[in-house]
């Protein structure tokens, strides 16, 4: 018989089994484990109690009645919205919060029976031990007791433990579920209270299960065969190998040349001037490689006579974006605010629950921020309707609201998508009330839901097709422009991504049959790239069309991906260390199916089923666990041990003389006495930019702060205090042979005489780039 050992992290034989049965009659085996005899106890009768008699077992006292109860107590997350909620709500209520879950799975152990229908053992955690017990005496006394928590499964899944936890009636609860904190979301939601929804919770709860699974089968493993402090999970594992196999597709790519060639005509010297691109040599594609390919072509076209063959004008019709789903908000805020997808959500939040807006108190601003659907209420149209027509005119305003189509794989949850809670809430008219970023996200929010309701933008557009001829060969060029002829949208809200994207001005007035001048040639070399690494908005896009993940989880896999030290982030992109590519690799090698992303996605599939209804958490689970099972014990035995043992780094311990090695802590490497345990001396480690400090030529480093933000600053600190939260160039400035730093992706700025360079413009040491390699 086995049970699990808390010391050895894995199930171990019950040595010295002993059949007992608890105070209240339950048979169990206590013993020891055969490994390292840590006390083991496991639940369940075995043929051992056979003939032994349980205790009496003595009933308690059934609780005195509590007195005639009064009142409605209403329970929300956080105190913020406890606080907004309790304002509008008025007198008669009582609003307290849980601040988040109340109750989880036991953190020291497995914490799920798998041989009993994979049962949870939930706990309360000790720091929510006296919220619970507020929570409970409130609820004793109350009459009806209204759980008011997010509407998406965790919501429900912490108000059916605060139900348990709290040790409330079913009869005295009430659920209720509100997508946006105004006074009419929140009196139409308890108006209409609803029955706890057991099929979300058990959607959630077979979610929970299936992560403690994996990352309690794997980690134990992890920490056998490599090191301590690591981990696995079903979902933050695909993530990592998504951004490992991208590095390596990276490091594999060789750039191919190729060219282009484009001309620059005039209709006469005294008209506007425009380039169009080569499309076709004797009506072929031009492959053009090389140098050599090209240069024969320019001599030839030179004599070439050009003229307008084609003349075509038309319409074309930009029709607004939805408005914000959690990964469309947390993909713009990325490109646009350069906020990661956690900050994005945290200031998301506080924009939910609240923040003070004058005289009208505590006020929610934007609906709720985790959700995949574009839906839009009626009566939020109806009013961003008003405001459109009242604001720009009725031509601004669509002869219908606008219908969007969730394209997010595996869309689940029926909420609406992410807007304002009023239009008329202008950006403008909330600035002085909202933090810097809080306005910003604010913003983008407003605009891009009012834009979402107005009408298309229409463009002019003109293609025109140029010949050449009375040469050597026949050359076809085409250029294409357009200029706006009604903004619609645009007057609101423009994607940068989209707009960047320029096109050439062409003259409107030219006929076919016309004759050009031609100005120049404008040959151009390329190589083609690598695919870029990921950022935060692009492996988010990434995991929603694959289906990976929902919209409550994008941020924590991130999170927990940089906070393992299994990637970086620099310059807004995501870089895998070498600890993430050995943990990636074993996962993959010996766990293929839990990083696969088909299998992922079907395994959110199944639990979309259970939240319908349409499957059992259990049987989903149980599906999986068996062949996972497997997996494990294979890995166990054949996983090779990865030498990983401490790594000199050339001195000595200034306190014992011993000499000192990297080692590994849960905060990533740091720098330890080989004599440890009995030298602890420790310093922290530093990954250094080659650039020398400005102000004592000491090494610059990279840092981070308590919250993980990164800054650069001097190896030489307390003594040297010089620190920037911008990047330290390599190049010294041109003028002055001060430091530059990075002003942003393209300039550079001196932070001694304060002159700004382009980064392309800069020249370092031989042999080294402007810009440090920081992966």
């Amino acid at each position: 018989m086995e049970a699990y050992c808390v010391k050895c992290k894995e199930r171990r034989e019950i040595k010295d089994a002993q059949a007992v049965f608890t105070a209240n009659g339950t048979p169990a085996t206590r013993g020891v484990c055969s490994v390292c005899g840590t006390g083991l106890y496991r639940m369940g009768r075995t043929d051992a109690h056979e003939g032994l008699e349980p205790p009496e077992v003595t009933r308690r006292s059934p609780q005195k009645q509590p007195g005639k109860r009064s009142g409605k107590l209403v329970i929300v997350e956080s105190p913020t919205k406890a606080k907004t909620v309790g304002r509008y709500l008025g007198e008669g209520y009582k609003v307290e919060a849980s601040v988040g879950h109340v109750r989880d799975l036991l953190r020291s152990q497995l914490s799920v029976d798998v041989e009993n229908d994979f049962k949870p053992k939930y706990r309360v955690p000790n720091e929510k031990r006296e919220v619970v017990k507020k929570l409970k005496a409130e609820a004793a006394t109350a009459e009806e007791v209204y759980l008011a928590t997010d509407l998406d499964r965790e919501g429900e899944a912490i108000a059916w433990h605060l139900l348990e936890s709290a040790e409330i009636e079913p009869e005295r609860a009430r659920r209720v579920v509100f997508h946006e904190i105004t006074r009419l979301a929140i009196e139409e939601a308890f108006a209409k209270p609803r029955p706890l929804d057991m099929d979300l919770v058990n959607a959630q709860q077979g979610r929970r299960v299936l992560d403690r699974l994996v990352g309690y089968g794997i980690t134990p493993i992890l920490w056998k065969k490599v090191r301590s402090r690591l981990s696995a999970g079903r979902v933050q594992s695909v993530a990592l190998r998504l951004i490992v196999e991208r590095e390596r597709e990276i490091d594999a790519f060789v750039p191919e040349e190729y060219w282009t060639i484009g001309a620059e005509f005039s209709p006469n010297e005294n008209k506007e001037k425009f380039i169009a691109k080569l499309a076709r040599v004797d009506g072929e594609k031009p492959v053009l490689s090389t140098e050599e390919d090209v240069r024969p072509l320019l001599v030839d076209m030179e004599r070439a006579r050009y003229t307008v063959s084609e003349a075509k004008k038309g319409t074309r019709e930009r029709k607004a974006q939805a408005p914000f789903t959690t990964s469309t908000m947390q993909q713009t805020a990325s490109r646009r605010l350069s906020f990661t997808a956690r900050r994005t959500m945290q200031i998301a939040q506080q924009l939910y629950e609240g923040v003070e807006v004058g005289n009208s108190g505590q006020t929610g601003l934007i609906t709720y921020m985790r959700t995949d659907s574009t839906n839009v209420a009626a009566i939020a149209q109806t009013e961003a309707r008003q405001f459109i027509e009242g604001q720009y005119g009725e031509k601004y305003l669509p002869k219908s609201p606008p219908v969007y189509r969730t394209k997010a794989r595996g869309a689940q949850e029926a909420h609406e998508a992410i807007r304002p809670t009023s239009v008329m809430r202008t950006p403008q008219s909330v600035k002085e009330y909202l933090s810097r970023d809080q306005y910003r996200l604010y913003q983008l929010i407003w605009q891009r839901f009012v834009a979402s309701q107005m009408s298309s933008a229409i463009y002019d557009t003109i293609t025109v097709e140029i010949e050449g001829a009375e040469a050597e060969h026949q050359y076809l060029f085409r250029a294409t422009g357009s200029t706006i002829r009604f903004p619609g949208f645009l007057v609101v809200y423009q994607d940068l991504e989209k707009d960047e994207e320029e096109e050439s001005r062409v003259p409107t007035d030219l006929s076919v049959g016309q004759l050009l001048k031609l100005i120049r040639l404008i040959p151009e070399q390329h190589f083609t790239q690598p695919p870029p690494r990921y950022s935060d908005a692009s492996l988010v896009k990434e995991l929603e069309e694959n289906g990976i993940g929902r919209p409550s989880t994008y941020a924590p896999i991130l999170s927990t991906l940089q906070n393992r030290g299994y990637i970086i982030r620099e310059q807004r992109r995501l870089i895998p260390t070498e600890t993430g590519i050995i943990v990636n690799d074993l996962v993959v090698e010996h766990f293929p199916d839990i990083v696969d992303v088909n299998f992922t996605a079907a395994m959110e599939k199944d639990l979309d089923q259970v939240a319908i209804g349409k499957k059992k958490w259990v049987e989903v689970v149980s599906e999986f666990y068996g062949p996972f099972q497997e997996q494990l014990e294979l890995a166990n035995e054949k996983m090779p041990k990865i030498s990983s043992g401490p790594e000199p780094v050339g001195r000595d311990c200034p306190e014992c003389g011993h000499g000192l090695v990297i080692r590994w802590g849960r905060h990533g490497k740091f720098i330890g006495c080989s004599n440890y345990p009995q030298c602890r001396y420790t310093e922290p480690w530093l990954e250094k930019l080659g650039v020398k400090c400005p102000t004592d030529g000491g090494e610059l480093v990279i840092k981070k702060t308590r919250r993980g933000r990164v800054f650069y600053g001097c190896a030489n600190y307390p003594e040297c205090e010089f620190s920037s939260w911008k990047l330290p160039l390599r190049a010294p400035c041109p003028k002055c042979g001060g430091l530059l730093i990075a002003e942003n992706k393209t300039t550079a700025v001196c932070v001694k005489c304060s002159e700004q360079f382009l980064q392309d413009d800069l020249v370092a040491d031989e042999g080294t780039d402007v810009v440090a390699d920081l992966a």
